[in-house]
């Protein structure tokens, strides 16, 4: 595997710093290289929020990514505004179409669009549309598996929410089905 340098950004309270956790716990335990550095707006929910993850089988240098990002997970127009321009010429930008109706403006790269939202709704919970958008990018690049994601939900969420770990598997699934 080369080494993965992904953007994800989107509104604070979408998810964002816990789809790039949950990433880098999954490389943890798939015994890869890993870093997550996040970035928050001034405000916290509705602000802006983005967080650059770098999984590797190789040490990584730096966890900041400037215009070499493999990938870009947006979640809302200000991020694919800010973030388009961060990719590397032949990345993956996954564009959450329910909330951004612009497309991608380069050319030179791959770009998706997964109505995260519409599928969130449809399996009955809006709050998963960044599980959506992760499972998009995991059938993209296979980076880790998604069984590994679930396993790292598990110690995220404790005994306690073990209920919601079959609903981001869904919507963890139903994001890979997105872009097949």
């Amino acid at each position: 595997m080369a080494t993965e340098k992904i953007i994800m950004a989107g509104f604070g309270g979408q998810g964002v710093m816990s789809m790039g956790q949950l990433l880098t716990y999954a490389g943890m335990i798939e015994n890869k290289q890993v870093s997550w550095l996040p970035s928050y707006g001034p405000e916290m929910r509705g602000g802006t929020a983005n967080c650059s993850v770098i999984v590797s089988d190789t040490p990584v240098g730096s966890p900041i990514i400037t215009e070499d990002a493999t990938a870009a997970i947006v979640m809302n127009l200000p991020s694919l505004t800010k973030f388009e321009g961060n990719l590397k010429s032949g990345g993956n930008i996954i564009i959450n179409s329910s909330l951004i109706e612009k497309k991608a403006s380069r050319t030179d790269v791959n770009a998706y669009y997964v109505p995260a939202n519409e599928i969130a709704n449809e399996i009955g919970n809006n709050k998963v549309a960044n599980m959506i958008m992760l499972g998009a990018y995991l059938e993209l690049t296979k980076v880790v598996s998604i069984d590994t994601v679930v396993e790292a939900l598990k110690k995220v969420f404790g005994p306690s929410k073990q209920d919601l770990v079959p609903l981001n598997k869904e919507a963890l699934e139903r994001g890979a089905n997105s872009v097949r």
